[in-house]
């Protein structure tokens, strides 16, 4: 089916393999991830998580073969959602919140396609949201959590940058605020004051202005121990290049402090 471009929406295709089946849902965004998402797919199946959340692939417009339908059924997804518009990150995560909140859906997880997530921890989130949280943030830094490979560039740029500034414009303290491994209930993401259907979040805006604007309207927000796994050896699984990709999130990032991104 498609859905037409409207207001904070973008134009995309939904293939539903499966009817609505769970209170909750993940939305996985992908781009020619290949076997990444295959074999965290398959990692999620093994823990039964398409038993627990219903996975749904936001994908920008894959062409590497890694979302016919006939794998994507025999992994456990639910539906696949096709952007056919403008935008990056932020215009998948728009399409999937957009998608999952007409569902019907009590609360959307997000969490990266590149396999480096423990997708297996999906029930930390879930017990917190039905606990009333409204913001749920995964960290590999507090106790419980792991961090394996991290990059030095990376760990260092997150623990005395990213996360302090993070931390001071929620008013609430964050320890990994890179990491897209999240939980947002539906209240949080329906509120008035948080409008994340613009188009102003095209990239990376969503996940900076979404990791603040909770605990800044007094909404619940915690963090929930989970692992991220860098490849040993391996050219890290990322779509940010390292200087223009890193001086974009420092533009966004101080933006979001100053408050731009608020409706």
């Amino acid at each position: 089916m498609i859905y037409e471009k409207q207001p904070g929406v973008p134009r995309f295709r939904a293939e539903e393999y499966a009817p609505k089946q769970r209170d909750y849902c993940v939305c996985i965004p992908i781009i020619n991830e290949n076997s990444r998402i295959q074999k965290e797919l398959k990692r999620a199946k093994k823990y039964g998580v398409h038993k627990l959340v219903d996975i749904i692939l936001c994908d920008g417009g894959s062409t590497d073969g890694s979302t016919q339908e006939d794998l994507l059924r025999s992994l456990g997804v639910n539906t696949l959602l096709v952007k056919e518009d403008v935008g990056k990150q932020g215009a998948q995560l728009r399409m999937g919140f957009w998608w999952a909140l007409e569902r019907g859906y009590k609360g959307v997880l997000t969490v990266d396609g590149n396999n480096k997530d423990s997708i297996e921890d999906i029930p930390r989130f879930l017990e917190k949201l039905e606990q009333g949280y409204d913001f749920v943030q995964g960290s590999r830094f507090i106790k419980g959590g792991r961090g394996v490979h991290t990059p030095p560039v990376r760990f260092f740029s997150v623990v005395l940058l990213h996360a302090p500034v993070i931390s001071l414009t929620a008013r609430q303290r964050f320890t990994d605020t890179t990491n897209a491994f999240r939980a947002y209930s539906r209240r949080y993401l329906t509120h008035p004051h948080v409008q994340p259907f613009r188009e102003i979040f095209m990239g990376y805006e969503l996940l900076a202005y979404l990791s603040v604007r909770a605990s800044q309207l007094g909404l619940r927000a915690c963090e929930v121990p989970v692992t991220r796994v860098y490849p040993r050896g391996q050219k890290t699984p990322t779509k940010i290049s390292f200087f223009r990709g890193n001086s974009e999130l420092l533009k966004i990032l101080f933006q979001n402090m100053r408050g731009a991104y608020h409706p």
